[in-house]
């Protein structure tokens, strides 16, 4: 255990030795939160990256996902031939 000191401003530094033994690299995303008895939570945050599509692009998601007219044709025969047995 460490001991650490709140600064005027109310922040914190967290001692290097305690990062490196969890495994947190410096400039990293951390969620805070508290408890009901007054502790105060750390965790590493994920942070993933977002892309927002254009209707142009989800165009082409939707296009590159249609089945082919002629696989459809191949699908439909084949249940068809199923049924029959």
């Amino acid at each position: 255990m460490e001991l650490v000191k709140l600064g005027k401003k109310g922040q914190l530094t967290i001692p290097r030795s305690i990062l490196k033994a969890i495994g947190i690299a410096g400039e990293s995303p951390m969620i805070v939160e508290t408890t009901a008895d007054g502790a105060i939570v750390l965790r590493q945050a994920a942070v993933y990256p977002i892309e927002i599509y254009s209707d142009a692009r989800a165009e082409e998601f939707e296009n590159s996902n249609s089945v082919p007219p002629a696989l459809e044709a191949r699908v439909d025969a084949f249940i068809r031939k199923k049924r029959k047995k």
